[in-house]
């Protein structure tokens, strides 16, 4: 077993992002659905973790994030234009799955897998934006820590197996699962994710989504 302490921490929160054009809010997660993680193994924000991980149980919390802490600057050169062939189906261009806005999975040659956001489908390209949904913005997390507590050994191990591959689930927006509808799930669990569009998810910032690692 690893010397790091894992905790479970589960938080309610408000999460706004910041930039040239204004603020806004990006999600929630209110008291009686908590967004929840085990600390110790990098599957929120190195910083946002550092913030919640020092409380108590009950112990509000208000602090920002700049976007160094966060998902980087904005690249104009991540926008990238894709040949329609590209997403053809059966010799037909895949209407039903590739829409302006919709967030979709992309393998390069080497077989990396990321995921784009369509900003534009065009006679002869579609193209898309890689950065991340919450690149260039600041991102302050407002709420109270729900509970915090030694993590027990079947949760760590859980985790574990969640991300040696061991779970069919994908354990958080931004997981091998997530199909840009939040995991299939009710709700995003992770908004600003690499599943998901950034509109008012509820439940799961800090976690593989927003505060979660891309």
């Amino acid at each position: 077993m690893s010397s790091i302490e894992h905790k479970y921490i589960a938080v309610a929160y408000e999460l706004y992002a910041s930039d040239e054009e204004g603020r806004h809010l990006v999600e929630k997660a209110p008291s009686e659905k908590p967004f929840n993680f085990i600390s110790g193994f990098g599957l929120t924000l190195e910083d946002f973790e550092k913030e919640v991980a020092a409380l108590e149980s009950e112990q509000e919390f208000d602090f920002t994030l700049a976007p160094s802490q966060a998902y980087g600057e904005y690249f104009e050169d991540r926008v990238i234009s894709l040949g329609r062939e590209e997403f053809e189906v059966n010799g037909r261009f895949d209407h039903e799955h590739i829409k302006k806005g919709t967030v979709i999975p992309l393998q390069n040659e080497e077989g990396q897998r990321f995921m784009g956001v369509v900003l534009e489908i065009n006679e002869k390209d579609v193209v898309i934006d890689l950065n991340h949904p919450l690149a260039g913005k600041s991102l302050n997390f407002k709420g109270k820590v729900v509970e915090s507590r030694p993590a027990q050994e079947h949760e760590i191990t859980q985790v574990i197996q969640q991300l040696s591959g061991g779970c069919g689930g994908c354990g958080g927006c931004g997981g091998d699962g997530c199909d840009g509808s939040g995991c299939g799930g009710d709700d995003c669990g992770g908004c600003g994710g690499n599943g998901c569009d950034g509109d008012n998810c509820e439940s799961g910032c800090g976690g593989c989504g927003c505060g979660g690692q891309q």
